[in-house]
């Protein structure tokens, strides 16, 4: 039995949510919209401002499918109302980034800056030169994007220099000692 499946997912007020009898789901809010194809399997209905996905199989792939597509059209009505974001924490001497345009400009210790386009419907803020905050209506998207600018230079574990995400814990290590 999936627990995550079998709970319903509230929709809030001005939140417009429309499922297709051959599975696809459109959400529409004040930030935007989603759209999405459930799999086969699985169906969907609103009622009193709840969605509720119910399975057609009991079987193991099934139930995983479940999970994920409750999990999917929970993160599509939050984002259309609310949003998500990620933030990143630049480190290192001479480390920095700007916004020019819709091109994010990394100076990452590299001979040449690192230019990142930015996708469509992602919103990128930078502060302080070393804050950057990543926003947008879809999880996924926003977690890539901040995966894609962290993957330029992941942070290392000596003098903890690199791009990391805020509130992640680098493990430092001890360098060599002479005798």
């Amino acid at each position: 039995m999936s627990r995550i499946g079998n709970k319903a997912v509230d929709i809030p007020e001005k939140v417009k949510v429309n499922i297709s009898n051959d599975g696809a789901v459109a959400v529409e809010g004040p930030k935007g919209k989603l759209n999405w194809q459930l799999p086969r399997e699985i169906k969907a209905n609103v009622a009193d401002n709840r969605i509720s996905l119910v399975r057609g199989a009991e079987t193991r792939s099934v139930k995983a499918l479940h999970g994920l597509s409750r999990s999917l059209v929970s993160n599509m009505v939050q984002g259309v109302s609310a949003g998500f974001t990620k933030d990143l924490i630049i480190e290192g001497v001479g480390f920095k980034a700007a916004m020019q345009g819709q091109v994010l400009n990394l100076s990452l210790g590299f001979s040449h800056p690192v230019l990142f386009p930015v996708p469509e419907g992602i919103k990128i803020t930078v502060t302080e030169n070393t804050k950057i905050s990543i926003s947008g209506i879809d999880k996924k998207v926003v977690g890539q994007v901040a995966a894609d600018i962290r993957r330029y230079y992941p942070p290392e574990p000596y003098k903890g220099k690199g791009v990391r995400y805020a509130g992640e814990v680098i493990r430092r290590k001890e360098g060599k000692t002479v005798q």
